[in-house]
Formats: C-alpha cells, sequence, structure tokens
C-alpha cells in the first residue's frame, strides 16, 4: 500500500514566494524562499548525531559549567520513542503525539516531506518517532525507547538546583555533543528567541486581492527531541510557546484547530506535511501563491473554505450545526467529482461503486476513509476551489443531522446513478430513492450559492438550478422570512422527499404556510 501511494499521490515540490507586504507583521521572521535545495518529496537522511537532550549528555554539560557546584541529578523528563503501528487503526491509537515519519537525531541530507525506513516493507507502515512524558502509557502499538531525555521546561524545581542556568547547561550540551555549528552567537542567543511569524494566501476576488491568513494549521517546529507547536490564526500568524538558542526545523501540517485535517497520507502522519526546512529560529514568513505551486495552493484554498464555513455554523450566522468534529477532506487534483461519503464517520459503500467513482484512487479511499473528497481536475482559481469545497462541507453539515442510515441511501443513490446514467451524478429524478438525492443537493448547492454571494458579493449564483431539483426553492424560502437555520432545522432524518420536506416546513413553520405552499406549487 505504501509503494502504491508513493506510485500514485506524490506529494507535489513545494514553492511558496517570500511575502512582499505582509502588513502588520511585527515579527523579525524570515521570508521564506525555496532557492536552498528543499525538495517535497522523500527526505534522504545525513549523518547520525549525538542528541544533546539525553539525560547523560546534559549531566556531562552541567559538570562542565559547575564543576564545583553540589551534586544535582539530571531527572529524566521526557522519553525519544519510536512507534511501528501494523496498520491505519494502530496509528490512531498514537495520532494524539506530535508524530514525525523520521528519526530526530540525523542530519537532512535532503528535505522533504516524507519518509520511509528502508528496514520497513514498503507495504507498511513506517517506523513514527514522539516524544513523550516519562510516565506515558503505552498502548498495544510495538514501540521502542531510543533516549531518556531531560527538556528543561519539564523538569522539577528543586532547592538543589538553584542558581543553575539551564539554558547555558543546554548551549554546553550542544557544545560537547558537536552540534555547537546550530547555535545563535551567544549575543543574539540571550534569553533565547520565540519563532513567529505568518502564513498567508491570496484570493484576488476578495480582502482587495491582499494576502490573508492560512488559518487555523499547525506549524510545528524543533530542535533534536525538543518540540513547538502552535496554531495559524484567523490571519495567519502563530507564535510558538518555547524559546530557541539553535536553528531549528519548520513545517506546516494541515491538521486544523477547528478539527479536520487535509491531505491523503494518514498512513504516515494524521495530516499532510509540508516541510519549510531548517532556519534560524526568529520564525518563517510564507505567501503561498497559484503560480509558484498550484497544488499546495489548493490545498490552503480547501482548508481555508471548511475553516471558514465551520466558523460560520452559530446560531447568530448561519444558524446550522457544524459538520462531524474529526472531519477528514482529501483533495484529488487529477478527477473532477468530489463527494461527501463521510467514510471516516461509519458510511457504508460498495467497493464496486466507488471504484467507478473514483477509478485508481477507490482502493486508498475505502482504505483510507475519507469524509469529503475534493476533485480539482478542472478547478485552478481560488474562488471555484472555495466554492466546490462549500458545497461538499454543506454535506457534511446535513450528513451530522440526519445520520449514517439516511447518508447511506443518498451515497448509493449518487453511486448507482453515476454508473446507470451514463456518468450523470444525479441520474434524471425518476429513480428509486431519488428523493435523498433531491433534498441533499437542494440543501448543498443553496449553501453554496449562498456562502459564494457572502463572500464575494453581487447577485446570488443559481449553482445547481439546471438539474433535475429545484434549489431555488430554499432560495425563495430565505428571502421570505424563513432563514438558513430554520431550512436546516427542517432536514429531519424522516425528510426523504420533496413532499416530506414541504410537510416538515409547513409542521414547523404554520405562520409560513401560504409561503410554503405558493414556492413548492411553482417547482413541483
Amino acid at each position: 500500500m505504501k509503494r502504491y501511494l508513493i506510485a500514485i499521490l506524490a506529494v507535489p515540490l513545494l514553492m511558496a514566494s517570500c511575502s512582499k507586504d505582509l502588513g502588520r507583521d511585527p515579527y523579525d521572521s524570515t521570508n521564506f524562499e525555496y532557492e536552498s535545495g528543499i525538495t517535497h518529496d522523500m527526505i534522504i537522511l545525513g549523518e547520525k548525531l549525538e542528541n544533546p537532550y539525553t539525560v547523560d549528555n546534559v549531566g556531562k554539560a552541567l559538570a562542565s559549567i559547575y564543576p564545583t557546584k553540589a551534586r544535582v541529578d539530571v531527572e529524566t523528563t521526557n522519553l525519544y520513542v519510536r512507534f511501528l503501528p501494523a496498520d491505519d487503526d494502530e496509528l490512531s491509537l498514537i495520532s494524539d503525539l506530535e508524530l514525525t515519519d523520521h528519526p530526530l537525531d540525523y542530519s537532512i541530507a535532503k528535505e522533504g516531506d516524507w519518509y520511509h525506513d528502508p528496514a520497513v516493507d514498503d507495504n507498511d507502515v513506517t517506523w513514527m518517532y514522539a516524544v513523550v512524558d516519562k510516565d506515558y502509557v503505552f498502548p498495544p502499538v510495538k514501540y521502542e525507547i531510543i533516549d531518556e531525555c531531560f527538556l528543561t521546561e519539564n523538569r522539577t524545581v528543586t532547592r538543589g538546583d538553584d542558581g543553575i542556568d539551564w539554558e547555558a547547561v543546554i548551549r554546553e550540551s550542544y557544545r560537547l555533543t558537536g552540534n555547537g555549528d546550530m547555535l545563535l552567537p551567544e549575543t543574539k542567543a540571550e534569553g533565547g528567541v520565540t519563532p513567529k511569524g505568518r502564513i498567508t494566501i491570496v484570493d484576488p476576488d476578495a480582502d482587495g486581492g491582499k494576502p490573508v491568513g492560512v488559518a487555523g494549521v499547525q506549524v510545528v517546529c524543533n530542535s533534536f527531541v525538543r518540540f513547538s507547536v502552535s496554531y495559524t490564526d484567523i490571519d495567519g500568524y502563530y507564535s510558538m510557546d518555547k524559546t530557541y538558542t539553535s536553528d531549528i526545523r519548520y513545517r506546516i501540517v494541515f491538521k486544523n484547530q477547528r478539527d479536520f485535517a487535509l491531505g491523503f497520507n494518514f498512513i504516515l502522519v494524521p495530516a499532510s506535511v509540508s516541510t519549510l526546512g531548517k532556519t534560524a529560529p526568529e520564525g518563517v514568513n510564507v505567501t503561498v501563491t497559484s503560480e509558484a505551486d498550484p497544488r499546495l495552493f489548493r490545498r490552503c484554498v480547501v482548508n481555508n473554505a471548511v475553516y471558514d464555513f465551520i466558523g460560520r455554523c452559530t446560531d447568530e450566522d448561519l444558524g446550522i450545526a457544524p459538520p462531524p468534529s474529526d472531519l477528514r477532506v482529501w483533495l484529488f487534483p487529477d478527477i473532477s467529482a468530489s463527494s461527501a461519503v463521510m467514510l471516516h464517520h461509519g458510511t457504508v459503500v460498495e467497493n464496486a461503486k466507488m471504484a467507478a467513482w473514483l477509478g485508481v484512487y477507490a482502493p486508498i479511499v475505502t482504505f483510507f476513509s475519507p469524509d469529503l473528497t475534493i476533485g480539482l481536475k478542472s478547478v485552478n482559481s481560488y474562488k471555484d476551489i472555495y466554492t466546490v469545497t462549500t458545497h461538499e462541507v454543506a454535506h457534511a453539515c446535513h450528513f451530522k443531522k440526519v445520520g449514517k442510515n439516511w447518508w447511506n441511501q443518498y451515497i448509493a443513490f449518487i453511486l448507482s446513478s453515476f454508473l446507470t446514467s451514463g456518468g450523470q451524478t444525479y441520474g434524471t429524478g425518476t429513480e428509486n430513492g431519488a428523493g435523498y438525492c433531491e433534498v441533499g443537493e437542494m440543501w448543498a448547492y443553496y449553501l453554496q450559492s449562498k456562502v459564494h454571494k457572502d463572500r464575494y458579493g453581487g447577485n446570488m449564483p443559481s449553482f445547481g438550478t439546471a438539474w433535475w431539483f429545484y434549489p431555488q426553492i430554499f432560495r425563495y424560502l430565505d428571502e421570505r422570512g424563513i432563514p438558513t437555520g430554520d431550512i436546516f432545522e427542517a432536514l429531519a432524518p424522516e425528510v426523504t422527499n420533496l413532499a416530506a420536506l414541504k410537510s416538515e416546513l409547513i409542521g414547523l413553520y404554520p405562520g409560513k404556510e401560504s409561503v410554503i405552499e405558493q414556492v413548492f406549487s411553482r417547482y413541483e
């Protein structure tokens, strides 16, 4: 399976332009450029390094700086470990850890986004590396403890270590272990540096064409086993919770603060990773553009579309429930069809139908169970990618309300229609079970149009009106006093066709019966 993933889903080369105008950026960060030989294929490891954070090495550094001080024991605060999950289920048992698929105590000869240990069969999950608390309770997954480590921020403060400059001790440990070239100059390193920066992207049709934040994604940095994790805010700014006195490695992890993840390499890590390489600890600024790398651009747009939509699922805004938590979203650049199969949340889909729908991608879809698949073959602009994604997230909100049994019927109809109607995804409306499609697609196309207008202005688009169902019904109701949240309330599990929808609306809002009757009579 690993070789199969590499063959058809190879991570594209990430290219990002340095930011020319970061607005209110208060940070003395490094503008990111890809002119240093960084690639985003497989990581190539260099030489093995001596870990300066091991208990033994920190003890030697302590003795070097304070040779006459009374003995102070260097305690074990953390364990540097590696896991070998047998499958995706075992991987999920450790997914709450900050995992890497490559060892942390090696130099990197060639940067990349992923690594597979050559000693592990290509079809198996590779070793996963992590730093855990000394009292971590290991789940039933094969593991090995590599080092017992000392991290100053996790130490137990005792009277015996009063007066010890632990940062100076760690710097000495870097020097004693042959890693002194990673350290900042003494004058600059005093007190350490907190990594800060901004990750941005440009939507030329919104916000005046200025860079906006890639919102809610993880930015992870580390030096050996010492990690910091931060989420970007809505404007793309991030700030780490630790200071550093050495060069550190940075990466963007598409695991969002609003509890969804992007990418199709869940076998490796909980979400797709884009490396930013090793640089100074001040931080990194990145502005992603479609010209530099269309695929990374698409990933960031999808991230923002899902983030924005979830943020609008409040009583004060759309008035609808958000999609389920732990939402898995996969992007497919080589197919046109999108879907809300909701496999990760328990729906059941026939493998033969899935194969016809997604072709070569079907095996990994059924194996790794995404919820949303976004087909981007003919979609390039920020506006179009954003709009297509909105449609599928609207489906995910509907799924949360009606449940798995309803959704199984809906997905079965969509896939069957695709097979029997010459590629017409929605059939003709006369097939058995067409009502599920009718209600589901009316809702998704209506919200797609509404969110598009709210973001880009102008007249509300008429997405979906060329099909045999009528998203215009919801638009008409919205304009006449039955808003989005009230429409959503009517999407009960028993609403499986247009007649049931009409009956539910009248039952919920009898004072609007004449308006409801009017719009349904127009389109029935």
